[in-house]
Parts: C-alpha cells; sequence; structure tokens
C-alpha cells in the first residue's frame, strides 16, 4: 500500500482501482505518465513508463526518503523495490533478484543504472576503502558495458544487444565485496546501420560533442576497472581491425580469388592484429582441412566463401572482444579469498537487465531468441507472481474465486521442446548431412507444427498475404504475434568460423588477442568434434539463467513504452494498452486482488492502525494479534469486507483501507505531538539528571583536589618558619584551576613575614621602591633600588653639602599658601625647551601642585602646575636621568635630575617614578574607601591605571612578591 498522492495525480496502485479492467487502468496510467508519475505499484511489482526527459527524482533526497522505509511508506519509485530487495536480504539473510523487464526502448537500461546506484549509495557508511573500490567498479561496468554492447536502433537511441545478468555480493553487513556479471546473446548482426553504429561508437576517432565525452567516460571507466594502457589499446585494435574488414573487397582472376588491391588494407590488418600480412592473406583466402587419412590440405575459397569468412570473422572478432571485457571485469569484481566461516554469510542481489520483446519489420535469427527469453522471463513471472499469489489464499485458509489468467509455457515448449520444439529442429538440420537449406528447414517445421496453435506459416494459411512462401512463419508470442523470416537461420546458429582465423589469432604476438582465442591453440588434426550451435547455447544459457532466478526472491520492474516518436508528452494508448496485455499487468492486478486488494501480517497491521482503536493503543491486552486486530476491523464497520488467515489479514475492497488511512493520516500529527512531548519531557528530565550527577560529582571532585592541594602544600612548607628565608626556596605544588588567585596571593607568603620586619619610618619608602620595580622591571636596569630614596633632596642637610636656606623659606610660604600636605619629590635639574637649550632648575612635587624654580634667584618659582594635571611620566631605559613630565594642556617638562656635587651618578629618575606611582595609588584607594568601594584586584584594571601614569615601552603588573627584591637590596 503506497502512501497516498493527491488525487490529481491518480491512483499510486493499480490495486487501489475501483474497477479492475482495461480501461479504467489505462486511465490511471494515462494520467499519471502526464502529471509527472512515471512509476506505480501493483502490490510489490513497480510499473514504469519511459519518461524521454530527465527527472528531479533521483538525488540524494530521494535515496535518504527511501532508504530503509517499506514499500507503502513513500510514493512509487525505483528505489522502492531496490531497497526492499536490500533489506530483504540484510534482515533474512536470503538471496534476491530485480528483473526488470519490456519491450526494446522502454527505458530497462536506465532502470538498471538508477538501481544500482541506489544500492551503491546505501551501502558502506563509513567509508572502507576497499569497499568503495569495489562499489567503483559495479558503476563503472555498466558504462563499458553499454559501450560494447548497446547500439542504436530504429526503436531506440540506446537498445541493448545483448543481455546482462549481475550479481553482486554482499558481506554479512551489507556491504558489497564483489559481483559476477553474466553475459546472452550478443547480437552479431541485424540491420547495416546497427552493425555499423555498434563499432563507430566504440572508436577512436569520434567526431560530435557528445560521443567525444562519451569516449571519454568509457576511457575513465576502463582505467578504474583496472583495464591497462595495453590492455585499452588492444581494444582499439580489435575495433580498428572490424572497420578495416569491412574494406576488404575479393576478385577473382584467372578461377583464383584474390584480395583486390596493393595490399595496404591487408598490411594494415596484420599491423593491428601483431600477425604477418601473409598469414592474414592466406587465412582470408583459403580453408585448411584435414581428410579422413590424417593428411592436411589447403583449399582455396570461391569469392563467395571468402566473403563469407570476412563477414563471419569480423562478428567473431567482436563477440571475442566482449566476451574478453566481460571476462576481465569479472576476474576485478570476483569475490576473492572467501571463507564463510571468517566472513560471514555472503548473500546476492541479482540485477536482471536483457532486451526486451522485439518486432521489427523484418525479423531474423536474433529477435527469435529474444522473444524466446522473454517468453521465459514471462513463465518465471507467472510462477512465481501470479501462481504464488493464488497459492497464498490457499495456505493462509481463506475462500477465494479463481483467476484465468494466460500461462505461456504452450509457446516455451513450442520454442525449446526436446526432439519438438523449433530450436531442435534448427540443431537437426545444421547437425545432418547433406545440403539443408533455409528453406527445407521451413518445410520441415510447417509439417510437424501444423497442429500447435500458436505456430502457423504461409503454408499453412495460404489466404494470409503477409507472409510469403518458403521465407515467413509466425508465432503468436504472449506479446503479439510475429512473422520472422527464415533466411540466415542455418547459418546463424551454425558456427561457421573458420579454423585458419581462430589459429591466426591464437599466433599473434598480442597477449590479449592471444587470450581471446585460446581455442586456436589446437592443431588442424585435434579439431574434430563439432561445436554447439548458437540455439543450443543460447537455450542452455537462458534456462541457466532461470533456474538462477527462480531460486532467489524475486522483484519485479515492469517498463513501458508511451510512444514511438520518443515523445515526453505524448501518450499513445494504443501502444501503451497492447504492452500492459502482453506483459500481463491487468492479470497481475486480479489476481494480487482476487477478491482481496490488500493482506498484511497481523502484527505489521496492528503496528499501522493501532491507534485508531481505544483498545490498542497503545498496546492491547487481547491473547493474540489477531483479536487485536479484529477489535480495530470491528470498531470501523467493515467486519464483512475481510478475510482472516492463519498469519494475515485480507482487506477485500480498497475504500475499506481508505478509511482506516484517512484516520491514521488524521490522528499521526496528534500523536506525534503527544510523542514529542512526552519524548522532549524524558530528555529534559534525563539531562537535569544527568547535570545534577555531574555537578555532585564535580564538587566531589573539587573538594578533593582542594584538600589534597592543602596537604601537599602544608608538608612541604612544615617547617617553613623555622628557614631563614621563610620557606622562600621551596617549590610550591600545581594549584587546581580554583585556587589560581589564592595561589597567586599565598605563594609569597613569606614577603608578609619579611614585611613584619621592616621599621615603619621605612614603609613608605619601600612601597614607593614596589611601585618603581612594578613599573620599571624589566624596561631600565639601573633606578637605584640600592640607596636610601629621601625624595626632598633640596631640604635635607648634610655636613659636606651647603644648602640654600632661601629653598625653605620658599618651601614654608608655598605649603602656608597652598596648603600642600607633603613633599613628594625636590632636587635640582637642568629643563631643556622646545629649542633644544638647557637651564639650571629646581623641581618641586608635593601632593597638590609640581613647581619649577629658579636656584639662582632664590628658588624663586617660575611655574606652578596642579599635580591633577599630570597625566604621565616617560623616561628612556637607559642610566640617563631625562624625565619627561606629561601635562592635559600639552606643557610637557623635560627634565634632566641632577645628583648634586656630593652625588654626581646617582640614579633619582626611578625615585621620582615610584615616589609618584606610590602617592596616586595611595589615593586611588583613599577615594575608593570614601564611596564604600573595594578596589578591584584585577590586574587588568591595575595595569591601565599604571599605564596611564607611566606609559613606558614595557609596563609590568604589581606584584607583592617583588617586595623580596626591594628588601634584598635594602637590607
Amino acid at each position: 500500500m503506497a502512501e497516498l498522492e493527491a488525487l490529481e495525480f491518480g491512483k499510486s496502485d493499480f490495486v487501489l482501482l475501483d474497477e479492475v479492467n482495461m480501461e479504467q487502468f489505462m486511465e490511471n496510467l494515462k494520467l499519471r505518465f502526464e502529471m509527472g508519475r512515471i512509476y506505480t505499484f501493483i502490490g510489490e511489482v513497480v510499473v514504469s513508463v519511459n519518461p524521454y526527459r530527465e527527472m528531479d527524482i533521483y538525488g540524494k533526497e530521494a535515496i535518504s526518503a527511501y532508504r530503509g522505509r517499506e514499500l507503502y511508506e513513500n510514493p512509487p519509485h525505483l528505489y522502492a523495490v531496490a531497497d526492499a530487495a536490500y533489506k530483504a536480504m540484510k534482515r533474512r539473510a536470503k538471496d534476491t533478484c530485480i528483473v526488470i523487464s519490456g519491450e526494446s526502448g522502454a527505458g530497462k537500461t536506465e532502470a538498471s543504472k538508477y538501481i544500482m546506484q541506489y544500492i551503491a549509495a546505501i551501502t558502506n557508511p563509513s567509508q572502507r576503502e576497499e569497499v568503495e573500490s569495489v562499489k567503483n567498479v559495479l558503476l563503472k561496468s555498466n558504462c563499458v558495458l553499454e559501450a560494447f554492447g548497446n547500439a542504436k536502433t530504429n526503436r531506440n537511441d540506446n537498445s541493448s544487444r545483448f543481455g546482462k545478468y549481475m550479481d553482486i555480493n554482499f558481506s554479512f553487513s551489507g556491504d558489497p565485496t564483489g559481483g559476477h556479471i553474466n553475459n546472452y546473446l550478443l547480437e552479431k548482426v541485424n540491420e547495416e546501420q546497427v552493425g555499423v553504429h555498434l563499432i563507430k561508437r566504440c572508436v577512436v576517432c569520434l567526431q560530435a560533442n557528445s560521443d567525444q565525452s562519451s569516449h571519454r567516460a568509457v576511457r575513465t571507466a576502463l582505467k578504474v576497472i583496472g583495464f591497462s594502457e595495453d590492455e585499452i589499446e588492444s581494444i582499439y585494435r580489435v575495433l580498428a581491425t572490424i572497420l578495416l574488414l569491412g574494406n576488404i573487397q575479393f576478385g577473382t582472376e584467372e578461377e583464383i580469388v584474390q584480395v583486390e588491391g596493393d595490399g595496404e588494407v591487408v598490411s594494415h590488418i596484420a599491423e593491428l592484429t601483431s600477425t604477418q600480412p601473409q598469414q592474414v592473406e592466406k587465412a582470408l583466402l583459403f580453408r585448411t582441412v584435414a581428410t579422413g587419412g590424417g593428411d592436411v590440405i589447403e583449399k582455396g575459397h570461391s569469392e563467395q566463401e571468402a566473403c563469407f569468412g570476412r563477414e563471419a570473422f569480423s562478428k567473431a572478432l567482436y563477440e571475442r572482444l566482449f566476451g574478453w571485457i566481460v571476462g576481465r571485469i569479472n576476474s576485478v569484481i570476483e569475490v576473492k579469498d572467501y571463507n564463510p566461516m571468517l566472513h560471514g554469510k555472503n548473500t546476492v542481489i541479482g540485477v536482471l537487465d536483457i532486451y526486451g520483446f522485439e518486432i521489427f519489420d523484418n525479423n531474423s535469427f536474433e529477435q527469435f531468441c529474444i522473444n524466446y527469453c522473454n517468453e521465459k522471463l514471462q513463465q518465471l513471472f507467472i510462477e512465481l507472481i501470479l501462481r504464488q499469489e493464488q497459492e497464498e489464499y490457499e495456505r493462509e485458509g481463506v475462500a477465494w474465486q479463481h483467476i484465468e489468467y494466460f500461462n505461456n509455457q504452450i509457446i516455451v515448449d513450442l520454442v525449446e521442446q526436446n526432439h519438438k520444439g523449433i530450436l531442435s529442429m534448427l540443431d537437426e538440420a545444421c547437425l545432418s548431412g547433406g545440403r539443408v537449406t533455409d528453406t527445407v528447414c521451413l518445410d520441415s517445421m510447417s509439417s510437424r507444427l501444423a497442429q500447435h496453435p500458436h505456430y502457423t506459416d504461409r503454408k499453412l494459411t495460404p489466404a494470409d498475404k503477409t507472409m510469403e512462401f518458403q521465407k515467413h512463419f509466425r508465432i503468436r508470442h504472449y506479446a503479439g504475434d510475429v512473422t520472422y523470416s527464415v533466411e540466415g537461420f542455418l547459418d546463424k546458429n551454425k558456427d561457421l568460423l573458420f579454423q585458419d582465423f581462430k589459429r591466426l589469432m591464437f599466433n599473434s604476438t598480442n597477449p590479449v588477442l592471444k587470450d581471446m582465442w585460446p581455442d586456436g591453440g589446437l592443431s588442424i588434426t585435434e579439431v574434430t568434434k563439432r561445436p554447439q550451435t548458437a540455439a543450443s547455447l543460447f537455450k542452455n544459457s537462458i534456462v541457466a539463467l532461470v533456474d538462477k532466478l527462480s531460486c532467489k526472491e524475486p522483484y519485479y520492474v515492469r517498463c513501458v513504452k508511451p510512444n514511438e516518436m520518443k515523445s515526453p508528452v505524448l501518450f499513445d494508448a494504443a501502444r501503451c494498452q497492447h504492452q500492459v496485455a502482453y506483459l500481463g499487468l491487468l492479470e497481475n492486478v486480479r489476481v494480487r486482488r482476487a477478491g482481496f486488494a490488500y493482506r498484511q501480517g497481523y502484527s505489521r497491521f496492528l503496528l499501522r492502525y493501532k491507534m485508531t482503536c481505544e483498545y490498542t493503543w497503545p498496546n492491547h491486552l487481547m491473547a493474540t494479534d489477531r483479536e487485536a486486530v479484529e477489535a480495530i476491523v470491528t470498531q470501523h464497520g467493515f467486519q464483512d469486507d475481510v478475510a482472516y488467515g492463519h498469519t494475515k489479514l485480507f482487506v477485500r475492497s480498497p475504500r475499506s483501507l481508505f478509511s482506516l488511512e484517512q484516520e491514521r493520516a488524521a490522528l499521526i500529527p496528534i500523536l506525534v505531538l503527544f510523542l514529542q512531548k512526552v519524548w522532549r519531557g524524558a530528555l529534559a528530565r534525563k539531562r537535569c539528571r544527568q547535570l545534577r550527577a555531574v555537578y555532585a560529582i564535580m564538587g566531589c571532585y573539587r573538594k578533593h583536589k582542594l584538600k589534597a592541594h592543602f596537604l601537599e602544600v602544608e608538608r612541604r612548607l612544615a617547617n617553613a618558619r623555622n628557614m631563614a628565608d621563610y620557606g622562600r626556596g621551596v617549590e610550591w605544588p600545581l594549584p587546581p584551576a580554583a585556587l589560581a588567585q589564592f595561589h597567586d596571593i599565598t605563594v609569597t607568603w613569606w614577603a608578609h613575614q619579611v614585611v613584619k620586619r621592616i621599621p615603619p619610618s621605612e614603609v613608605s619608602e619601600v612601597r614607593a621602591k614596589v611601585a618603581a620595580l612594578g613599573a620599571l622591571d624589566g624596561a631600565r636596569k639601573a633606578w637605584g633600588v640600592g640607596r636610601p630614596w629621601e625624595r626632598d633632596y633640596l631640604a635635607n642637610v648634610r655636613p659636606d653639602r651647603s644648602l640654600d636656606s632661601s629653598f625653605l623659606r620658599v618651601s614654608k610660604e608655598l605649603k602656608t599658601r597652598d596648603q600642600f600636605g607633603l613633599v613628594l619629590f625636590s632636587g635640582l635639574c637642568r629643563k631643556v625647551n622646545r629649542f633644544n637649550k638647557s637651564t639650571d632648575r629646581a623641581v618641586l612635587i608635593t601632593d597638590k601642585h609640581l613647581y619649577k624654580l629658579e636656584p639662582r634667584k632664590q628658588y624663586k618659582v617660575l611655574k606652578r602646575t596642579p599635580l591633577d594635571q599630570l597625566t604621565g611620566v616617560s623616561l628612556t631605559g637607559g642610566a640617563d636621568q631625562t624625565v619627561a613630565l606629561h601635562t592635559t594642556s600639552q606643557d610637557d617638562f623635560l627634565l634632566y635630575l641632577q645628583g648634586g656635587a656630593l652625588w654626581p651618578g646617582q640614579d633619582r629618575a626611578g625615585e621620582l617614578v615610584g615616589t609618584k606611582i606610590q602617592h596616586f595609588y595611595a589615593g586611588f584607594y583613599e577615594v575608593c574607601s570614601m564611596w564604600n568601594v573595594k578596589p578591584s584586584r584585577n590586574k587588568k584594571n591595575k595595569k591601565s591605571l599604571w599605564q596611564n601614569l607611566v606609559p613606558l615601552d614595557k609596563t609590568v603588573h604589581f606584584y607583592l612578591s617583588k617586595i623580596s627584591i626591594i628588601i634584598s637590596c635594602k637590607y
């Protein structure tokens, strides 16, 4: 049951037609074709109509939609039947096959390619290299086999002139491990244009752009499969040889047959085949025969025999080439070193793409074999689908009305029955002594098959003028009446290739050609057994094919050709109805319904429709699934429209199923929302429990790590108080992340012990040096850390130094007037102006102002600048005492500090910087305390503060541990 599509697209399954008759079947088929729905189900059979245009229904999204889904869950598609075959193979470890049938031009080759692409796309999700290699070879083999085995006919631009059956081997995990290809009846000859096109499409000298791109694709495919450059070159040599053989003409001179021309063509053929020109000419003109006494003689050909030998040689060359290509591909893709005990069960999906039923204006031996093959496949379809369908009713114990259907076994027997069939008659004619012609064979068939209801000829029906005497016979196939021309039947059935050509190719120095002709190694006296006829070989291969298919679970794709014009819009109703009739599609629908349009196992039916009944949702409490199904049927009131089998429910009318589907479709959104709600709640609760567990574990682990860290610290620093350096040399353990900041503080606890020993009078100096160290460490080597900082050098009197008493007077006056509380720094300096001129000056820095003084004029105040206008201090990284004081008015001071007469080399630049930083930092904490703001200990905040005060080339953060450096230098 395919998922319901909109009514405008018709019924997606022919089983759901209101009435099963040809008129409704054709209306539904036409409607779906016109609406772009080229696929329709008949139960599990897919009916495919060739759209004659590209359709956007084969991409990655379509593959994802059908992957792993049941047939009825999506609209009809080739992917649906491919996935069903793959699931059956993988789930039940059962070999399956997909049989693609239909007449020439119905789209079988394209269908097989899409099926192969789908299987390749859904396998090997882990992208294992060896599996991808197998997939690539399997896909590329299609391109190569199409190039050499398909041709343009008057009914199809890409007609398969051979039958192909590919077995794809899968591992127990469902990945392809290899495969094997069987080819059936490569057509040797048909109409002249077919043979020419079959060769010309493969040769190097291609003209059209499309042919050139196709040629490149074929070469690429050959390389991917594993053909070497020498092998590819040999292929083209054989193709060129076949074309050149067609240019050879024979003439007779003095009753001796000769090759016309100057021998250039023969020499070219010899060069291509790696043989001698004399040997090529001899094989074309003579035949070696062994006499009864064991003697070997050479018999010259007549002109007609030479032409016949040339044609037979050309056909054989191409046939051997094609067979060698197939064998070469098989050698690459076959499963190697397989061990069931080691690798598990090896399952198979078979894909059959074989020529469809053909009716030409002139039907010869090839069409006879092709149509016989289709009869065998139709018989298999009847056996596996129609007959098994009715056997299922008997097996389930369901009463049903027997449906009559045409069984084509009578036609199969007409062709293949031993001693009585047409193939046996052809073999008898070929193997009998004397001169038996096609006409004699036709007379024999006429007399021995005169009473057969499906055979006739002009002799048996003289009034039928559509046939000619001694030329035509007609078989009433399941697909329709086909008239065959008996001309050439016997010649095509015989293997009339002279042994001389086989020995010529076997003796070639080209190893590829030698490998194609192993039978050429026999001497003329050893070739005694008559080879099997083409009909016998074909019959045996088809019987083997049917046996191979019959042991697998079959899936069918029935292809329909909508018109003869290859038009994407034209639907030839009469043409399509003829195909529907001979494909037995209507009988398939009738048997599928047989009074019951739908059947399903109780468990699966319950799984799909249990939400429509209150007694079965979400789970039933009844004894069996059958009772639960009966409850669903009874609640919906169509208990009179069903039958209960042993394991399945059979629904008679599609309308009953529609009512269930409609109610299910209405309930699904409600159930989805309910299930989403429940599932999301379950996920949220699960997530919450997981998070709680995670946090609990994290908390316990964090406590454990903290405890372990503190215990280790305690162990290492147990005797630190008694050490001379208070444990400064002890290596601390690496702290957990939670203790990183705590570690940065406590790791310098010993510094606090040292700080306690500093006299109160020196605390301010130490703080200033710490501030200077934080700003200048790494940026300036010498900055006066090892000497006492006196700050107010102009006011401090030394015994060996005279001090102008006027400075003290000026300092007191300024303190009274400006109300400053503290002198931060004072000293002599030289001021440099913008014109690079320097003069002696003195500088006084208080906690409120910066004063520039004239020492030679009793320290007269030359300039006073509020301290809050100071924006920064700059100094160099060398030992000089140059200091730049920056202000908001950009009227900066450039000073060179002087040590005076007693300390000419004293470094006072670091003291000025440290004193000012310490003063501003103390003011920062004072403001914070006034506003009850706790100063941030974020290093970034400190950095920005210090950078505004001291923009150095490199600003270093303040660390408490650096007190130790100051103390070491001081004490």
